[in-house]
Formats: structure tokens, C-alpha cells, sequence
């Protein structure tokens, strides 16, 4: 008998089967029912620590710290994160279009989350291989970049899913792209579309082409390795690919996409050039700025403008070298050898017109070295290499080399100068053993008007303005003398005694040896005597005389409480004397020191305007109102003129990054500085310090033609230390020169000889068009002068600047 279909046996069958389905539907219905549930489960459990997406507004965007002259001219730049952020409006269409087929074609579709990408998400964590195109959405990348790290987890990537979510449903399609392309890291330093187009092509976001675009939208995914400046290959590779997909999309033609295709990579990298390099300056700028707000100033994007018009600090760099390098001709200063054995000629900066080269070849006639330029230079014997002693130390040379092989071998790394325009002629070189720094200030306001902290800055980063303490020798003399006048016991006619002093074991001397008896306290001071110094500090009191040049700028603690102050047996800054100087001759008030005059934030707003105390604050405030009339209208024409410009420039691209105030810099009232020493004693010392050039230790100085100076030489024991400081109703500057470990300079190297020509020289270019003026026992006499400086900034410098004084 056979079976049947409807036999017991198949009837078991069939039961089995059915109930194997059904357990299969059921498994495959709780999974279907267990994921949606599982990720509300996992919503419920995270959302209390996500992040409120209403504060992704206020994430940083950053760009680069620039420090400007007075005169608008750009010296320095610091930081390397760069973003320049837009709005959805001003970004081309094309653009957006290219980030979309780049990155999440369905953008405008998805509500944050891409479901076909979540499983290639989850394998690039498990596998660590990232060679696909990724399951990240362009909400999720910018969950990632604005709330999260960029570790490679399971519980990263979840929470990352629940913030895009979030994020979608609290922001708008065009409101997330813009976070997106503002925040995304693009190489090179560059943050957002905008920094990237600078960087990689120096353009706005309006001129770049398809191919151009395309570049940028391929950078995201790897901005290292799909770098066009690090690797232009698989850039281009990666850009073609996504010119491709833009045809695709139907977002460009097929000849939109054949003329990109073929278009070269057209890297024209962007970087910001200095107008001028003045290192000192800028460096303490940021050091002042990172140490007053921290370290992440360097990429607030704040555009620093200081006190210092460029014309100024360029003629004190130029008068402090060539002083420092006269000092060297004089003396004849021995070879000090060879920079360096051997090394890259990467490493080594340029000092002044002094290249570093290396040495090739070595003959009796000479030397053949090559520059870093790669270019090949001959140095002869004769002419250029024939100058060069043996060197006995500090300011001493000894006999002269016979030949180049006693000097240098091959490999080494030397210094080298041309001779002429052409760079066919050159001559061994070496930086000036000694070392130098320069300072002028305002001394109505303290404003720096020029600071040069030493020979140069590649050489020696070490700022002797205000680092450097040294000894002052008898420029401290003023200040002695004025703590004198302020007792009331003495008068600049009053006659003191210059004859030979004892005071115990301490005998000091004239610097002369010689003693000539009573004579006026003027004359004391115009002759630099010793002895009548020691005298007036006698009768001044120790005590009190530390108390007035503390007052002055001087710290009391580096002033000995002996009678060897008198002869300048302190611990001070240039800039420190400068300060008290300035007191000399602005009517007896100590200003502060400053030399940051305004804040910009990137959008070129001010942020800080300084507002220094005066001198004469009732002078400067009579004037702020016409000086904030003509600073306004000076504002006023420079739109104008920019106006004309852009006119006249339709294509020109506009510079983001510079510094174009959006409204006049004003100045509000000013505070009193106060009074130190009185009007009357201020008077009479400006007059002494103008004795000392027309009949005293700087009569050097009447060359400069002008009888609105005054000043005093310095030297300190065995001329370790020269200075002279030099006054003038506008300003008052400082020089020292001497050896950064203090040693003799030798003969004849007084304050006179070595730092009084650095200071006229200066001096000559600073005042240049200054019209002769001197100081008044009216102190309100000087109710202009206090703010005309300003003006007439503004009236001197090119259209386009004239906005900040």
C-alpha cells in the first residue's frame, strides 16, 4: 500500500515545517521590532549627556594674529590655524554642489542619518580601513567636528548618529552646511571653504573654477593625503573623481566637465607676506598678548596695530647696525671663526646682508661656497678675506691669517656679504661682536616710537630694552641732579665743589683724573664730573634720592642704598631710562610705557583702544575734540579714495585678511599722569641736558642743527657699558652698547664715541620734518603739542591709511 498526501506521515511534515516558518517570521519580527526599539533605548539612555545644539553657534573659528605698524604696515603673523567664515548666501552654488556629490549626495533628502552608510560606518571601525567613501553624513561630520573627538569607537560613532539627529531637528538644511563648510579641516592649516580657497589658490570663494572647487570638496575625507601640495597626484585623482560624480548628479554639463577635467591643479598657494620684518617689535607684541590673554590669542584673528610708524623703527634699526658695525671697524675685531662645521643651509637665517653659505672648495686665492639660494659664489683672498685677525677676545685682534686654509675647510658654514648690487663681488663676513639696543618713547604719553632690541633678531632673540639690566653709568646723573633740585637746596647757578672726594676707604675720581674746584651745577652736569654728583647725593639723602628715581621709572630694589649710585652703580633697562628721561622734559610726569595703541577683531572692529595718561591731560583733552574731527574726516576721504580704487580695479580680489577699519579710531578723555618732580625742577633740567650738547660731553651732537636737544653720555667702569640718552619735546630715546657679557670695549669707547652716533643718526630721521621747538615753564604752553602728533600722522600717511593715527 502506498502513501498518500493526506497519510500521518505528511501531515507531520507539513507541521514541522509550518511551525519552523512561523518561528522564523517571529525571529525575523523581533529583530525588525528590537532595532528601532534598541535605538530608542539607546536615545533614552544618551540624551541626557548630549550637547545642547543651540550652542553650536558659538563654536571658535580662528585665524592668524597679525601685528601692524602705526602706519599700517604688516610685521608680523602668528598662528597656523586659519578660517574665514561665510554665510550659506555667499557660497557658489557650484560649490555646495560639489561637497554634495563628494560627500552625501542625499543631503537635502536624509533627515541626518544615512542608512545604506551606517553598515559601512560600523566596517570601518571593526576593520580600521577607511578606503571606502564612508557612512557619514554631512550632519554627522558636523556633530563630529563641533562636539566630539575623532577616536575610532562603536559608542563615538552611536552618539554621533543621536547628535545629527538632534541636530536636524533643531536647524535648517542651509544652516547645518554652513557649520560644515566653516569648520572642516582642509589642509594646510585651513579651516572652512573660504581659508582653503586662499590657501591653495589665493582666491575668494567667487572666483574659483569647477576644477578648483572640486579640489576643495575632495579634501575632507583625508586633508593629508589627498593634498594638493603634498601629494598633487592622488589630488587630482580624487578630484576628477568627483567631477565625475558631478556629472552624474546632473549639477554640470558634460563640456563643464570635460574643461574641468583637463584643468591643471592651478596651485598658487597663498602666504601672507610681511611688509616689513621687525621681529622685536612683533615678538613682544605676541609675548605681551599671549601672556595678558593665553596662548590661544595666536589664532583669535585679532589684527594688533602698535604706536610705531615704520619709517621711525626702520631708521633705528638702520642707526643702531651701522653704529655696532662701526664699533667693529674701529677696533678691528678678530675672525671669530666659523659659524658651523657643517649643517643644512636651511637652519641658518640671514643676519642684515649677511648670508650664510657653505663652503665647497678652499685654494690659496680664496673660496668657493654655495648659498641657499643654490646659486655658487666666490670669495677672494684679497679684498675678501684679507681683513681678518686673529681674535685676543672682547674688542682685541691679533695678527693677521696668511691664507684661507688657516680659516675654514669644506663643509663649513660661514657668513658672507656682497659688495655690490650685481651679488658678483663678495666678501667674507661676520655679525659685530657687540650688541646694541635702542629705544624712543613719547614722553607726553609713553607711546614706543621706535625699539630695537638688538643687532638683529635672528641672531640673538634676547630684547635688551627691556631685558637687558645693565649699569648706567653717569646717564643716571640727570636723575640724581633732579632729586637735588627737589630738596629746594639748590638752583642749575648753584656752585658745588669738584675737588678730590675721600669716603673711607672709597676714593672715587673724575674720569679725566683732574679736579677744578667750585663750578655752577650745570656746568657739573655738561662735564659729567663725579665728584659734585657724589656731593649732591650726600646732601640729597640716599634714601631720598632712591625714593625720586623710583618714582621716575627706575625699580628701588636694583638701587643700591650707597653713595655709588651717584655714579651709576644701578641695575636698568634701557626702556627704564627712557621713562625717567621723559619725565625730564614733559613737566615732571611719570607716564607709562606702552606700545600696543589699538585691538582689531577680524571683522576689523576696534576691540581696545588705549588711553594712556598724559603728561598734560588737560592739554589733550582741550584738544580731542578737533583731534576726533580730523581723525573722522581723514576716515571719511580714505573711503573715498578706497572707493575710487575698487572702481577703478573691478577685478582686483579683495584682501580679507588685512587690516581695513570699518570706522574712525577715536580717543576718549584722558587721565592725569601723576606729578613726580615739579614743573619748575622739569624746566631747569630740560635747559642742563641741553647744556651738556651745546658746551658739554656731547657737543659731537650740534651737528644735527638743531637747539631744540638735549641730552647726556654715559660710560660705565672700564667702558663696559657706553649709552647716551637724547630728549626732545617729542620724544625720549635711549642707546646702549657694550658686550652681552659684560667685558671692556676698549679704549676710547665712551658713550660719546659709541652710542652718541647711533642716537643722531636716528635722531636726524626721526625729526626730520619736526618743526624746532622746545620745552616752557607753562606746561599748558604745550596744550597743542600734545595731540598734534597724531594729526599730523594722518595727514602724512598714503590714502588708504589714514584711519589709525
Amino acid at each position: 500500500m502506498t502513501d498518500t498526501p493526506d497519510t500521518p506521515l505528511n501531515a507531520s511534515i507539513l507541521s514541522i515545517i509550518f511551525r519552523f516558518l512561523v518561528a522564523i517570521i517571529a525571529f525575523i519580527l523581533i529583530l525588525v521590532l528590537a532595532f528601532p526599539i534598541g535605538f530608542y533605548g539607546m536615545a533614552m539612555y544618551l540624551q541626557p549627556n548630549l550637547p545642547d545644539v543651540k550652542n553650536i553657534n558659538t563654536s571658535k573659528f580662528e585665524m592668524p594674529l597679525q601685528i601692524y605698524t602705526a602706519d599700517n604696515k604688516l610685521i608680523g603673523q602668528y598662528g597656523n590655524r586659519f578660517s574665514m567664515p561665510v554665510t550659506y548666501e555667499q557660497m557658489p552654488k557650484q560649490l555646495i554642489n560639489a561637497f554634495l556629490s563628494a560627500e552625501d549626495s542625499s543631503f537635502f533628502e536624509h533627515s541626518g542619518i544615512s542608512v545604506k552608510g551606517i553598515g559601512r560606518a560600523i566596517t570601518e571601525v571593526i576593520t580600521n580601513d577607511d578606503t571606502q567613501t564612508g557612512g557619514s553624513t554631512i550632519t554627522m561630520q558636523v556633530a563630529k567636528n563641533y562636539f566630539l573627538s575623532t577616536e575610532r569607537t562603536l559608542n563615538r560613532k552611536l552618539t554621533e548618529l543621536f547628535i545629527a539627529r538632534k541636530i536636524e531637528n533643531e536647524m535648517t538644511k542651509d544652516e547645518i552646511l554652513t557649520l560644515y563648510v566653516n569648520k572642516i579641516y582642509l589642509g594646510e592649516g585651513s579651516y572652512g571653504v573660504a581659508a582653503a580657497a586662499r590657501v591653495y589658490f589665493s582666491k575668494t570663494l567667487d572666483k574659483l573654477t569647477i576644477a578648483e572647487m572640486a579640489m576643495i570638496a575632495g579634501l575632507p575625507k583625508a586633508p593629508s593625503a589627498y593634498n594638493p601640495v603634498a601629494n598633487p597626484q592622488r589630488a587630482l585623482t580624487r578630484r576628477n573623481w568627483i567631477i565625475g560624480r558631478m556629472l552624474q548628479d546632473g549639477h554640470i554639463s558634460k563640456a563643464e566637465h570635460d574643461e574641468a577635467i583637463n584643468a591643471p591643479i592651478g596651485l598658487h598657494l597663498y602666504r601672507e607676506k610681511l611688509d616689513l620684518n621687525m621681529p622685536y617689535l612683533a615678538e613682544m607684541a605676541r609675548s605681551s598678548l599671549v601672556e595678558k590673554y593665553g596662548k590661544q590669542v595666536m589664532d583669535s584673528g585679532w589684527r594688533i596695530q602698535l604706536t610705531v610708524n615704520s619709517n621711525e623703527q626702520i631708521a633705528a634699526e638702520d642707526a643702531l647696525i651701522s653704529g655696532l658695525k662701526s664699533y667693529d671697524a674701529r677696533h678691528g675685531n678678530g675672525w671669530q671663526g666659523i659659524e658651523a662645521k657643517s649643517g643644512k643651509l636651511n637652519n641658518f637665517s640671514t643676519y642684515d646682508n649677511m648670508y650664510a653659505a657653505q663652503v665647497i672648495k678652499v685654494t690659496n686665492s680664496g673660496f668657493q661656497a654655495k648659498l641657499q639660494s643654490g646659486n655658487i659664489i666666490n670669495v677672494a683672498w684679497s679684498g675678501g678675506m684679507n681683513w681678518a685677525r686673529r681674535s685676543l677676545g672682547p674688542g682685541r685682534a691679533g695678527s693677521y691669517f696668511t691664507n684661507p686654509h688657516q680659516m675654514l675647510q669644506v663643509g663649513n658654514i660661514v657668513r658672507v656679504t656682497p659688495l655690490n648690487k650685481e651679488k658678483n663681488t663678495w666678501r667674507l663676513a661676520q655679525p659685530p661682536s657687540i650688541q646694541g639696543a635702542l629705544v624712543s618713547i613719547h614722553p607726553d604719553n609713553g607711546a614706543v616710537r621706535a625699539l630695537v632690541g638688538g643687532f638683529n633678531f635672528n641672531h640673538s632673540k634676547f630684547n635688551r630694552v627691556t631685558q637687558g639690566y645693565r649699569q648706567p653709568g653717569s646717564i643716571i646723573k640727570p636723575l640724581i641732579y633732579a632729586a637735588a633740585l627737589e630738596t629746594g637746596k639748590f638752583t642749575p647757578d648753584s656752585l658745588i665743589s669738584d675737588a678730590a672726594i675721600s669716603i673711607g676707604n672709597w676714593r672715587p675720581k673724575n674720569a679725566d683724573g683732574n679736579y677744578t674746584g667750585a663750578m655752577p651745577i650745570r656746568r657739573a652736569l655738561a662735564l659729567s664730573r663725579n665728584t659734585p654728583s657724589i656731593r649732591l647725593l650726600q646732601s640729597t639723602g640716599i634714601d631720598n634720592a632712591r625714593q625720586t628715581l623710583n618714582m621716575m621709572g627706575l625699580e628701588k630694589e636694583r638701587l643700591p642704598t650707597t653713595l655709588a649710585l651717584a655714579l651709576g652703580a644701578a641695575s636698568v633697562t634701557p626702556l627704564q631710562m627712557a621713562t625717567g628721561f621723559a619725565t625730564l622734559i614733559n613737566g615732571g610726569h611719570r607716564i607709562q610705557p606702552y606700545f600696543i595703541e589699538r585691538i582689531y577683531d577680524f571683522k576689523n572692529t576696534v576691540i581696545f583702544q588705549a588711553n594712556p595718561v598724559q603728561a598734560c591731560a588737560l592739554c589733550f583733552n582741550d584738544n580731542l575734540k578737533h583731534l576726533n574731527r580730523s581723525l573722522a574726516i581723514s576716515f571719511g576721504q580714505n573711503q573715498k579714495d578706497k572707493s575710487i580704487t575698487q572702481d577703478n580695479q573691478p577685478n582686483a580680489t579683495p584682501k580679507h585678511d588685512r587690516l581695513k577699519p570699518i570706522s574712525p579710531a577715536l580717543y576718549a578723555n584722558a587721565n592725569q599722569a601723576p606729578r613726580v618732580i615739579s614743573q619748575k625742577t622739569s624746566y631747569e633740567m630740560a635747559g642742563m641736558l641741553r647744556e651738556v650738547i651745546t658746551s658739554g660731553t656731547a657737543k659731537k651732537a650740534l651737528a644735527l642743527g638743531r637747539a631744540d636737544v638735549g641730552g647726556k653720555t654715559g660710560t660705565t667702569n672700564q667702558a663696559k657699558d657706553a649709552w647716551f640718552a637724547g630728549v626732545h619735546p617729542t620724544s625720549s630715546t635711549v642707546v646702549w652698547v657694550g658686550f652681552d657679557n659684560p667685558a671692556p670695549m676698549g679704549a676710547g669707547e665712551y658713550g660719546g664715541v659709541a652710542a652718541l652716533p647711533i642716537w643722531m643718526n636716528f635722531t636726524r630721521q626721526q625729526l626730520h620734518d619736526t618743526p624746532v621747538q622746545w620745552v616752557s615753564a607753562d606746561n599748558r604752553s604745550k596744550s597743542k603739542k600734545a595731540t598734534q602728533h597724531i594729526i599730523n600722522f594722518t595727514d602724512d600717511v598714503p590714502a588708504g591709511q589714514k584711519s589709525s593715527p
